[in-house]
This record gives C-alpha cells, structure tokens and sequence, in this order.
C-alpha cells in the first residue's frame, strides 16, 4: 500500500493537472490581464519608486502596493484599477503586491487607511487611492516636461507613454526623475465620463491562483522549527479556568506541553484575551487530540443560566417596556391610540456566526531583534498592534504579512478575535515560531457573533390604506450592552427607515449578555432591514396596496429610492397573482451609501419544503468601477445573508452555543442556491457607495414576503428552518 496525504489544494492542484480536470472548460484570460503572484507579500518590488503606492519598472511594469487585504471581494483588484485608470497605464503591465504594514505606522499612516470592512474600499477610499494615480502621472509629465523644456500641459500621459509634439518617451523612462519631483499641488482625480478602464469588466487577479491551488493563506503558513497550537477557551464566553491536568497528556506523541493563557482583568474588547488551555505540538493534528483528552475544569459563572429562550423571553418583556427615546413625534402615540385600523408586530433574529471558509488562525515568531505575524486579519496594521501591545514592544520593531483571507465578513475586523494573541504569548514563552489554528468548534462558539435582536413596530392606516404614525422599538444584546458596533447601534436602520410616514416615535433598549459582539456583513441592516420591510409588507397588505407600489409611494420624493425600486418593478415582474404555494416578494433596505432592493421569486410544497427560485437584485452605488466584480459582490452578499436566514441561528444552551459545525450549523448549498439576476441603476455624480454588503440585506425579508405570499404564513424571525411551512 501506498499512503497518499492529499489536502484539499493538492486535490484541486492534481485535478487541474489531470486530463479532462476539474476546470476543464473554465477560460482564465492571462494575456491581456494585470497580475499578482499566489505570494504576493514577498513579491519583489523592482523598479523606481514614484511614491509609496507604485514603482515603475524597466520594461514599464508598474507594480502597484495595496494596503487592503484581499478576503474575496476583488479588494486587491479594485485598487490596482483605481490606480492604473489615473496613472494611465496598459493593464496588462500591472503587478499588484501587498504593502508592508510595518511601513505604514512607521511613516505616520502612510497609506492613510489599512483597514478593509465597511464596504468602504472604493466607496470612501477612492479620492486618496485615485489621487496616488494621478499624482505620479502628473511628476512623470514634470519629469518630461523640464527635460524637453515645455510646459507640463503640453505634455500628455496615455498607455505608459508621455508625448509632447514629436517628443515621447516611456514612464520608465522618466521614473528616476519623477521620483524627485515635487508637484505645487497635488491634481484632482478623474471624473466617471473621462474613465477608460474604470467601468468595464475586469477578472479579479486572485482568481487564478485560488482556482489552481497556489493561492497561499495565513493558515499555510511554514516556519522552521515551527510548533502548532490548539486552543480550547471557556465554553461560557469570559468563564474562568479554574484547573487543567498537564500531567494526563504530556507523554502523548508529539506534545511540548500545555499552557494556560488568561484573560485580563477590565479587558474584554474583540481581540481581548479569553481564560484559555493551549496546547503545543509538533502537529496540529497530535495538539488537537491530546486537547481533547486533557482534563480541563471551568468557572462557568452565572452565564450558565442563559439560553435563547431566557433571552427571548427578556427581550419580550423589555418590548413591553419604555427604552431610551431617539424620534419623538408628540403626536404619533395619540393617531395610534385613536387609530381604528392598527397594525402590530414582533420581530426577533438571533445570535449569528461569521462562518469564515478559513478557520481562525494566526502564525507569529518571537526573536530577539524582530517579531513577525502572519494573520487573516482585515488591518494588518492592527495585527502589528496587537502583539506589539501583547508583548510590550515597539511597533516598529513588529512586522505583519499580509496574506489572502478565506473569507471575512467583518470577522476578523482589527484583530477580530484573541487568536493573535494567543500565537505571541505562546510564541514567547517558547522562543520559537507557533501556529494557533481554532478547530471549527472553537472558531464558532469562540467567534466575536451579530448581536441578538428584535423589535416590536406599530402602525396606524389611514383612510388611504397608507400610514399616518408609527411607532417602534428596539433592542439587542451586547457585551456590557454596548451601545454600537461598528456603523450600526439596535435601531439602526428602524428609527431612519426610509419610508414618508409623517408621525413616528421610536425608542431603544441595549441589554447585557455575556457574549461577545462584533461586526457582521453589513452590520445592524441585516439584522433591522428584515424587520422594517416585513413590517413594510404588513402596513402595504393592511391598506389595500401591492407591496411594491406601496413602496413607490412611500418614497416619491426621494429620487434615487424611486430609480431603484422602479428598475425592480421593470426587471422582476413583481406578481401578487400567482397559484398556491409560488410567491413573490419584495425588499428594499439601504447601507454603506447603497440602496439595493430584492425581488425573491420561492416556491413552498404543501409540506413545507422551501425552494428560493430566483432573485432579482436592482442596486444604486452611484458608480461601479467594475461591473464584473461588483456582480459577484451582490452575488456573493445575497447568498451569505439568505444562509444566515435560512439555515443559521446560533442555539444556546446552559450558556454556550451548542450548534458549532456545519452539521448542526448549516450553510446554503449549492443546490439550494438560487438564481441570481442584478441590475444597476446609478445616480451617478457625488453618489459613492459601497458594494461588499447592501444586497444581502434585502435578501431575507424578500424571501419571508414571499413566503407569506405562497402560503399565508407570515414570518417574523429566523431562521426559516426553524418555521412550519406547510399549507393545504
């Protein structure tokens, strides 16, 4: 026999490689596209440096430093484009590379921003990362203007060329010059309708490497003389560790020992320290087992006592109960109590995991002069922090590689999760490089989760079958009842709901749970969104209208809300008509500058089983610099939120979520999968918006109206599964 180690790369390595592979009749163009290498951290950067963001090459490759990281959503992609349309360069001679963290908080923030989340890339960072662009094509246009003494005016920059009059020359060969040249005033970046590559559609530059196998992430990470950790925390986040048996696993094969990790008193942010048992092998696989066999005990504390349905249960009475108020309208509460036709709801979702493809994991190795740290996180330049401060160093003396991230979803965040920690402090106590890697288990019960949410909405219709007030009220749980998360606070997305009812009242509750809290893909939107717009469908359904008409003209005077939902009208062929058991349903929600609204076509058997067939997705970011990315962004987003409300809802017991893998936490499958159609309809102007998060919003709510649709069962919380569909 022959023992064959074969990893999921290898796997795909050797089907690519096989006749008739796996990609047999996928076309990845090479020729005509920019590049990057499956390690693009250690990339040499060859050629004259122009200013921090590019360097030009003797043969004009332009090699362009990102400072965003690429967790799937084309980041690394978006800013090689922002660049190359600036400086004006043939896409083909663009080599995109990770910048160095190091340098960043070396040089006062020299890429202004390093942190990716927020759908923020291209929507707030464009002026400055289009503004490098332009400002090194206007010091290669000086540097060729004072040698042929003529104005810079007279000088033009296309396609890797400079001219003036019968006078050209390539940018490499005026790079040296440029480099020294100091611009009066920096030059304003390009408007939409000057744009020749911005717009169209370009192959993201990690596709190839992620579909043959040679993309490389934190988790392969390879040091000599390397040990691997697994880490087992407190199931009841923030218990304590009261005692753990080294003496049962320390003659198992492999094992260099086991060590406690604890957390620190008032400290209890994302990527705070949790008490914690590691132990250290010289495989992962061999930390893993013997974890498994060591006798730990823990403190649960009182958190032990919760659950979801003790949480449920105190979110019930606190809706009930007055909150803090954010919108008073004195009179809305009257035309309520007055009102003869009142709509009510409650509306609940619970705990969610970020369910990253890549586990948690970080790689970091203390020497005497340096430390360097290989970790998925969504700021690099946090992750330098962090162990700085772990360790009491200086930064500058701690150096971050950037890899790709198998995936984010505001999960890694700054540091997102103790784990970078975890890797200096082991790494120190044992002087040598550590490898921490969660098992799935931990990465979700130990995951930073959405809060748990839920609000109750009342409304009064008026005689138009439209609503005159409403009022509301939110909640959710977080850590010390933190009062936001990122962009989003409990009511977000409740008390600025777009729609023109002229009387609301809206208050507030923040309660404390013992569970961590973090952001998660389009934070507060995709929790509120699906309230708001059932609730939308309920008020439109109470007064005699078609949902989506309804819609139209609760937002007439608001014309871009009226060019979206108007394109769904025309593009989805939004029916109330059709037979039992085939629904249509619509939502609209906006976030991060971007209104995107959905049309969920679903068919429900007569025993309940659930199909979502199709789903139509209009959005309005104000510009798309690239079509083909943005499409897999909606795409992407649409299908993450309907597996969150479908199939997800952390489950806890006794105070810990039991429901830790994909056997008990379900993610959308392939054939489950709907079919996805997008459309844009932009503004265009000033408009900016992010693309990474607003379609998945819309997506749930979509779905439960459509639902409601096909069986008359109107659905309030999720996830879907946990509801009887059936109908007769």
């Amino acid at each position: 026999m022959v023992e064959t180690n074969l990893s999921r790369r290898n796997f795909i390595r050797t089907s690519v490689g096989a006749a008739g592979g796996l990609l047999l009749g996928f076309h990845i163009p090479e020729a005509e596209a920019a590049k990057t290498e499956s390690r693009p951290w250690t990339t040499p950067t060859k050629g004259v440096e122009i200013n921090a963001w590019l360097s030009i090459g003797e043969d004009g490759t332009v090699t362009i430093r990102v400072p965003h990281t690429e967790m799937g959503q084309g980041g690394m992609t978006s800013v090689a484009l922002m660049i190359a349309e600036e400086l004006d360069v043939e896409w083909s001679k663009i080599q995109a590379v990770f910048a160095d963290p190091n340098r960043h908080l070396r040089n006062n923030r020299e890429y202004k921003v390093m942190s990716t989340h927020g759908s923020q890339l291209v929507w707030l960072q464009h002026p400055h990362i289009m503004g490098a662009g332009a400002s090194a094509r206007e010091r290669l246009k000086e540097a060729a203007a004072q040698r042929w003494g003529v104005p810079r005016s007279e000088v033009t920059a296309k396609q890797g060329v400079l001219r003036a009059g019968a006078r050209q020359g390539t940018y490499a060969e005026f790079a040296t010059a440029a480099a020294g040249v100091k611009l009066t005033e920096e030059p304003a970046i390009k408007q939409a309708k000057d744009w020749w590559l911005l717009g169209k559609d370009v192959l993201r530059l990690d596709i190839q490497h992620k579909t043959n196998g040679s993309a490389q992430y934190a988790s392969d990470t390879r040091l000599p003389g390397m040990v691997y950790a697994a880490v087992r925390a407190c199931p009841v986040p923030w218990g304590k560790l009261k005692s753990f048996n080294a003496e049962a696993i320390k003659n198992r094969p492999g094992v260099v020992g086991a060590f406690d990790l604890r957390a620190v008193e008032g400290k209890r942010g994302q990527p705070d320290l949790q008490d914690c048992v590691a132990v250290v092998a010289d495989s992962w696989y061999r930390a893993k087992t013997a974890l498994d066999l060591l006798p730990i005990e823990w403190d649960f504390g009182d958190a032990a006592k919760v659950s979801n349905a003790s949480l449920s249960a105190e979110a019930k009475k606190a809706l009930g109960e007055k909150g803090l108020l954010t919108k008073d309208d004195p009179k809305a509460l009257e035309t309520i109590a007055a009102s003869k036709k009142v709509v009510t709801a409650d509306y609940e979702r619970p705990f969610e995991a970020h369910l990253r493809m890549e586990p948690i994991n970080a790689t970091v190795h203390v020497q005497d002069d340096r430390v360097d740290v290989w970790s998925p996180t969504q700021d690099q330049s946090a992750a330098i922090l962090l162990v700085a401060d772990q360790l009491g160093l200086d930064p500058k003396n701690v150096y971050a590689h950037t890899m790709f991230l198998g995936g984010g979803f505001g999960g890694n965040g700054a540091g997102g999760t103790g784990v970078t920690r975890q890797a200096a402090e082991l790494s120190k106590r044992l002087k040598r490089p550590v490898k921490v890697l969660w098992s799935r288990e931990e990465d979700v019960a130990q995951d930073k989760q959405r809060p748990m949410a839920a609000a109750r909405l009342t409304a009064s219709i008026g005689a138009n079958g439209l609503p005159e007030a409403i009022s509301t009220r939110a909640l959710w749980f977080a850590i010390d009842k933190m009062n936001q998360i990122g962009p989003a606070t409990a009511d977000y997305g409740i008390r600025n709901m777009p729609y023109n009812i002229p009387l609301r009242h809206h208050e507030r509750h923040n309660l404390a749970t013992h569970v961590p809290s973090s952001t998660h893909r389009a934070p507060g939107a995709n929790q509120t969104g699906f309230m708001t717009e059932v609730f939308a469908d309920e008020m439109a359904l109470a007064g005699g209208w078609n949902p989506l008409d309804w819609r139209i003209e609760m937002t007439k005077d608001k014309d871009d809300w009226q060019r979206v939902l108007k394109t769904l009208k025309e593009k989805a062929g939004y029916r109330t008509d059709l037979r039992r058991g085939e629904g249509m349903g619509v939502a609209v929600v906006a976030c991060h500058g971007t209104i995107a609204a959905a049309c969920a076509s679903v068919t429900v058997s007569r025993r309940g089983q659930l199909a979502v067939e199709k789903i139509v997705i209009v959005v309005d970011c104000g510009h798309v610099i690239n079509p083909r990315g943005a499409t897999e962004q909606i795409e992407g987003a649409a299908c993450y939120e309907l597996s969150h409300a479908w199939f997800g809802g952390l489950e806890m017991r006794e105070g810990r979520f039991v429901n830790t893998n994909f056997d008990s936490q379900n993610l959308l499958r392939i054939d489950q999968a709907p079919e996805i159609e997008s459309h844009f309809a932009l503004t265009g102007g000033k408009k900016w918006g992010g693309m990474g998060e607003p379609a998945g919003p819309p997506v749930p709510p979509a779905v439960a109206n459509a639902i409601f649709a096909a069986t008359g069962k109107r659905i309030r919380s999720t996830p879907f599964r946990l509801h009887d569909l059936s109908w007769a």
